[in-house]
């Protein structure tokens, strides 16, 4: 692909995503597109082994947008990130195809460990605001990660993942749509587990008041027979 054609094909991406771009002059401001272009750029140097001057490119960008890329990490085509500021992306890690990040997300490590030490993410992941994939570990294509989660083992495809750590909380067979930018209406198993808990408390309530009536109409039967027995003995 081209340089022009490679630029026209972000700016698309852009527009595809975030509503409030109006125009391509408005994505040339973007600092998803400024981040991306810088990070194309110092990866090519980093692949070439000039790590200094890839290394000078990404903190440039860095600096421009507060956007972390690291120029050894791979990243593929129609990558996402929305209002990026705090987003940081690490050496070894591997992002699939239409990859969608919000402000705060970090695809990092754990430790001071050699080799592949950040996160895979497969085709179609989103990853909502403040969420962090800590460790060597493939999120599945089409999942979604939930707010403020911190994710530190596998995620097979198709799944919503939420908390911390990050739970499990849907598992679909359904593909999640490039388009699917919806990162608030997420399954909350705190509330669910609540709302189990309220039903259960009521029908526990319910039962003790069924008691308390039965316990006060056999004691009113027993008041009634002693009083039948005590007048028929006077």
């Amino acid at each position: 692909m081209g340089l022009i054609s490679y630029i026209k094909s972000e700016i698309q991406v852009i527009r595809e995503r975030d509503p409030a771009i109006k125009s391509d002059w408005e994505v040339l401001l973007y600092p998803s597109f400024k981040v991306i272009l810088h990070y194309r750029v110092a990866h090519w140097l980093y692949k070439k082994e000039h790590y200094f001057l890839a290394r000078w490119v990404s903190q440039r960008g860095a600096r421009k947008t507060g956007i972390e890329i690291h120029p050894g990490a791979t990243i593929g085509k129609g990558l996402f990130i929305d209002h990026g500021s705090g987003v940081i992306i690490g050496e070894t890690a591997i992002l699939g195809d239409n990859i969608t990040l919000y402000q705060g997300v970090t695809l990092g490590g754990t430790g001071k460990e050699k080799g592949k030490r950040h996160p895979t993410l497969e085709d179609n992941v989103m990853v909502s605001a403040g969420a962090k994939i800590l460790g060597s570990f493939t999120i599945g294509k089409n999942s979604k990660i939930g707010a403020g989660s911190v994710v530190l083992s596998e995620v097979p495809p198709n799944c919503t993942v939420v908390g911390v750590p990050g739970r499990i909380v849907r598992m679909g067979d359904e593909r999640v749509p490039r388009m699917d930018l919806d990162q608030i209406h997420l399954p909350d198993p705190i509330l669910e587990d609540i709302r189990r808990l309220q039903s259960d408390n009521l029908m526990l309530r319910r039962k003790l008041l069924d008691m308390e009536k039965d316990m006060r109409c056999r004691h009113h039967a027993e008041t009634e027979n002693e009083k039948e027995k005590n007048d028929e003995t006077s």
